[in-house]
């Protein structure tokens, strides 16, 4: 028996348990989406393929599962570029499904073909970053490729895939059985662990070690592995200093948190991990920000230290410091190992109060030294004091997304998080426009969850219609708009090496400018509130999270640095020698 290529690929993806798709509409998808008409997947109709892009890598970094995306040809899906390649350098599963001219125009140049290089090329665009593309050049083998991009997907390390679909096989008829004969292979593939002798081998070294530190990646919430982290720093009382992208593996008040390295560090963190004799790694990259652009004498000072570097991906092992000790392999299922083999050399685990009392005079220090900005009453608010307020009325599992800026790198270094998996921000790609979306990717994943999208204005502004999809899809998430009139860090940059911030402040006839974002929210049939004071902003915020609406609240803000004991080499060429970094524009 014979059935339509764009149907059964919809029951192929119920089969999966696949329950939203985020997308596009365009002559290329239509029979798709025709198809979607009568079944139980939920499609989430955007107005631009980046929101959709940004809001499927939302979904899935909620859900830990590959999200899928439906995206047009040509225009649409470069529109989604940004948002896929941002999934991709963060480790994000994602299947692309994206319609393409039909088969038999090849190299005509029918309408939106991409082939100045090539005929029919436009799957070449995402080679660079997807972890593969597929053109499907032969109807009977497009169920096969499907299977293929979904475990290629979530297996390893994960990332999106694309597969490129030319719109008439879509609508072309083969046999029912290439697809049923797929219910017969497995959907999750057994993943890698680590032995007992390297596990003995591991933990020997941090038992033997006069100051280990553990750092945790993102790597660590990607393979659902929290849980197995915290026994284990528990167990062998390891502090736990951790990425960017792995704030919250442990709560951010547990008491062997150190917190977040790098650039936008503490003192406590840099130093401790600088002055490690052995530290592990795990799920981590060891990314620029976060080593502070890989100078010994700020974050990490690989050697001396000795490092355990732990994760599923083999290029990453020694990539950017040499390893005494490398595994390729599954975080949860290495942490379950190395957990049973500590137990079996160390019963009674070990203990270390001065290290929790160390670090909890430095967390009360900290704190302390930030609340006069947190008690500000000026207006616009300081960004500490905005940050507080939101911690204040969130339940500890809301969801957070980010932007880029004071959102991203004050909310890494400041705000606590309590639910591991529970912030959600743009590390590898640093996408500005990230944050919106996202936000609804992960209400949708979790509606009877709090979701708070902490943005700046020159972030919201780059995907205000997500408003559109939230009202129209009825997603009621919180956006909260840190509105300094400018791309702010950037800003701070130009004005301490510069002395000058063109292009990079909101200016109107030499006044601050910007748009009233709460006056669109309500164009959009949206609430939106103005904030007028800095008194004003807590009982909105709790009146938004109350709502169960789609909510923005616009707050003008102080365009003060976020302070950094680190460093990024990008400082040295702009000021060779001069120690300088950012300023404020205020």
């Amino acid at each position: 028996m014979k059935q339509l290529i764009s149907h059964q690929l919809v029951r192929y993806l119920e089969d999966r348990g696949v329950e939203h798709i985020f997308g596009l509409c365009g002559h290329t998808n239509i029979a798709v989406l025709t198809a979607l008409e009568n079944s139980k997947i939920r499609f989430i109709n955007t107005r631009h393929e980046q929101i959709a892009a940004h809001a499927a890598d939302g979904y899935a970094r909620a859900t830990k599962k590959a999200s899928v995306m439906l995206s047009h040809l040509g225009p649409g899906l470069t529109n989604a570029a940004t948002g896929v390649a941002n999934a991709a350098l963060d480790s994000i599963p994602m299947v692309v499904i994206a319609g393409d001219i039909p088969s038999y125009y090849y190299g005509k140049h029918p309408h939106q073909e991409i082939n100045l290089h090539a005929d029919a090329s436009q799957w070449e665009i995402y080679r660079p970053f997807v972890k593969r593309a597929w053109r499907v050049d032969t109807p009977e083998l497009f169920p096969e490729i499907l299977e293929k991009a979904f475990q290629l997907a979530e297996s390893g390390r994960p990332g999106p895939v694309l597969v490129n679909v030319p719109m008439d096989i879509f609508s072309r008829e083969i046999d029912v059985s290439l697809f049923t004969r797929l219910r017969h292979h497995t959907k999750a593939v057994q993943k890698p662990s680590i032995d007992d002798v390297t596990a003995k081998k591991i933990v020997q070294a941090l038992l033997d070690a006069k100051s280990p530190v553990i750092y945790a990646g993102g790597g660590v919430i990607l393979a659902d592995a929290a849980e197995e982290l915290r026994a284990f720093a528990d167990h062998l009382s390891l502090p736990v200093a951790h990425s960017l992208m792995g704030k919250g593996v442990l709560p951010d008040d547990h008491e062997l948190v150190l917190g977040m390295t790098g650039f936008w560090g503490t003192k406590l963190v840099n130093d401790k991990c600088r002055n490690a004799d052995w530290i592990i790694g795990l799920g981590t990259r060891f990314s620029e920000a976060d080593c502070s652009s890989w100078e010994n004498e700020f974050t990490f000072s690989f050697p001396p230290t000795k490092l355990i570097h732990i994760d599923i991906d083999s290029n990453e092992i020694g990539r950017n410091y040499p390893v005494e000790i490398g595994v390729v392999t599954d975080l949860k299922n290495a942490l379950t190992v190395l957990n049973r083999v500590a137990r079996e050399m160390l019963p009674e685990g070990r203990k270390n109060d001065a290290l929790r009392k160390e670090i909890a005079a430095f967390r009360e220090t900290f704190v302390a030294g930030n609340q006069k900005f947190v008690q500000d009453d000026c207006f616009p608010m300081m960004p500490e004091r905005i940050l507080s307020v939101v911690r204040e009325v969130l339940p500890r599992d809301a969801f957070i997304t980010t932007d880029v800026g004071w959102n991203k790198n004050g909310v890494g270094q400041q705000f606590p998080i309590f639910t591991p998996g529970s912030i959600l921000t743009p590390g590898g790609y640093c996408t500005m426009g990230f944050g919106a979306p996202a936000a609804l990717g992960a209400k949708v994943a979790f509606p009877d969850r709090v979701v708070v999208s902490l943005v700046g204005d020159g972030g919201f502004g780059q995907n205000p219609a997500v408003l559109a999809t939230a009202v129209e899809e009825n997603i009621p998430v919180v956006w909260v708009i840190m509105n300094n009139f400018a791309f702010g860090t950037i800003a701070g940059l130009q004005k301490a090496h510069y002395g000058t911030t063109t292009g990079t402040l909101f200016r109107k006839d030499g006044e601050p400018y910007q748009a009233d974002f709460a006056a669109v929210a309500r164009a959009y049939g949206a609430e939106g509130v103005k904030i007028e004071s800095a008194a004003q902003f807590k009982e909105v915020l709790a009146q938004a999270v109350k709502s169960n609406k789609p909510f923005v609240i616009d707050v003008a803000m102080k365009n003060n640095p976020v302070p950094t004991t680190g460093h990024w080499n990008i400082l040295d060429i702009y000021s060779p020698n001069a120690k300088v970094s950012h300023v404020s524009t205020d």
